[in-house]
């Protein structure tokens, strides 16, 4: 059983010119959003808190789930009867029963790390702190609009399982982004901040460096305008870890739940090209790709101390010199592949939600002392592009054949980052694109990306996660302009 509270918060402005186990529960809540708003005016935003419980059994070795908002020891009677009644029914067309893997006994609490409590900062600090974005970014008078926020996100959960367990957990989001539209003639472009979504107090939001790139972002958002696409051909790419993130997400992390791999998980956005026998087998990549999942470390957005099985999170590896040699697995599918332990990623969205396998932080690691920098990089490719931040992307059922874009694109000729370009996707054959790259960057420019759009799941849950990665080259893939 696993109650949880949330609430979100935050300030915004703009200008212009919670989970279960079996025979357990689980509660808890969440909260805060904020940014800055049209004409330079911040303010304080938010929602109210919501805050529930859930119970998961098994009854007839089948699971049954059922969850409530009144938190009340008739009401965990009742809704646990009901979970046993859907375990039941739901055991018309099981086909096996439910094996889970063991999993030992705690008593913890476990907190995010937190320098500066976000509830302590007046609202009117959080306020000025994203007015002083806009204020830099309308300077620049080619400029249209700008969107500033800090979202602020705090859940408070407990964890209680008929193995003994019994687990208080509280985690803090702090989102800082913001984005600059430019006009020029009839051409508009936004441009991107790739904030740095973590776990953690307000430092976070202090730490982003959003204030210290206004004005650099508003100048490429102008630049964009002007910007022409690049021709058809292969190229080379190198890619930001802002940009990594996605690619890493999408032909990564997603294709190797083994949920996807098993079938369980097919309705939303497919199941995977991975096939058990590849684990230790496959050549996911080249020797230097190194893929390590981690829901351990400090500020990762998927980072907490228990899943919501009650397993200890870990940090466990992937892909090693390019071969894939792990999988993302829970209580329930680990012994599916004679695995004794469960990896710890079972999740669920809040207390009214049924909790399943959800991926993990995941990074490509970097390169070892001596790898180049990204300067060096650039100096060594002849013929390519450097992509920055998040776009358009397309991915196949299987998580095998993708097209994907980015925020912003520069070529590179000879050597030398040049003009800006625009409308730039690739074409990635997972294993083809990995097995492409040839030059990966230090532990230096490494960086990690979070999102909380991760969506999964029908009815659908969306998960926070960070992927972090140093800057990649990937050699001759198939770069084109953009779909209109």
């Amino acid at each position: 059983m696993r109650f949880t509270r949330s609430v979100n918060s935050g300030v915004n402005a703009s200008g212009g010119s919670d989970r279960a186990d079996d025979g357990g529960g689980f509660g808890g809540g969440r909260g805060g959003r904020g940014g800055a708003g049209r004409g330079g005016g911040a303010r304080a935003g938010g929602r109210p808190g919501a805050a529930g419980f859930g119970v998961r059994v098994i009854h007839s070795g089948v699971w049954g789930f059922a969850s409530s908002p009144l938190v009340t020891e008739d009401e965990i009677r009742r809704i646990t009867r009901i979970a046993a009644d859907v375990a039941k029914a739901s055991a018309i067309a099981k086909k096996v029963d439910v094996k889970l893997a063991p999993v030992p006994a705690y008593t913890e609490y476990w907190s995010s790390p937190v320098r500066k409590d976000p509830t302590s900062v007046p609202p009117e600090e959080k306020q000025a702190f994203v007015q002083r974005v806009v204020d830099a970014v309308v300077k620049n008078r080619a400029v249209s609009r700008v969107t500033a926020s800090v979202g602020v996100g705090n859940e408070w959960r407990y964890f209680a399982s008929t193995e003994g367990s019994y687990i208080e957990q509280e985690t803090f989001e702090i989102t800082p982004a913001f984005n600059v539209s430019a006009k020029i003639g009839d051409v508009t472009k936004t441009r991107n901040f790739a904030g740095v979504p973590k776990t953690g107090g307000w430092e976070v939001a202090e730490e982003s460096e959003m204030i210290e790139s206004a004005e650099r972002i508003a100048a490429e958002a102008v630049e964009m305008t002007t910007a022409r696409p690049i021709g058809l051909g292969l190229k080379d790419l190198v890619l930001m870890p802002a940009h990594a993130m996605l690619t890493i997400h999408e032909i990564v992390a997603h294709a190797t739940e083994l949920d996807r791999i098993l079938g369980y998980e097919a309705n939303y956005a497919g199941t995977s090209f991975v096939k058990l026998s590849d684990v230790g087998k496959l050549k996911y990549g080249s020797r230097l790709f190194n893929v390590t999942a981690d829901r351990t470390i400090p500020g990762g957005m998927a980072t907490i101390g228990f899943d919501d099985d009650g397993v200890k999170t870990m940090r466990f590896p992937i892909v090693r010199e390019g071969i894939l040699v792990g999988l993302q697995t829970n209580r329930e599918t680990a012994p599916l592949i004679g695995d004794k332990a469960s990896k710890g990623c079972t999740s669920a969205s809040s207390w009214r939600d049924y909790p399943f396998l959800r991926m993990p932080n995941v990074h490509v690691e970097p390169g070892p002392q001596g790898s180049p920098t990204p300067d060096q990089m650039i100096a060594d490719t002849k013929d390519g592009v450097l992509i920055d931040g998040r776009g358009s992307y397309s991915i196949d059922q299987q998580r095998y054949n993708g097209q994907f874009g980015g925020n912003c694109f520069w070529e590179i000729k000879n050597g030398r980052k040049t003009r800006m370009v625009t409308d730039v996707t690739y074409n990635a054959i997972t294993t083809d694109f990995w097995g492409n790259l040839d030059a990966i960057s230090g532990q230096e420019s490494w960086r990690m990306f979070g999102t909380g759009g991760d969506a999964k799941g029908q009815p659908t849950q969306t998960n926070s996660i960070s992927h972090g990665s140093p800057w990649l080259r990937i050699k001759k893939i198939m770069v084109g302009a953009a779909y209109a």
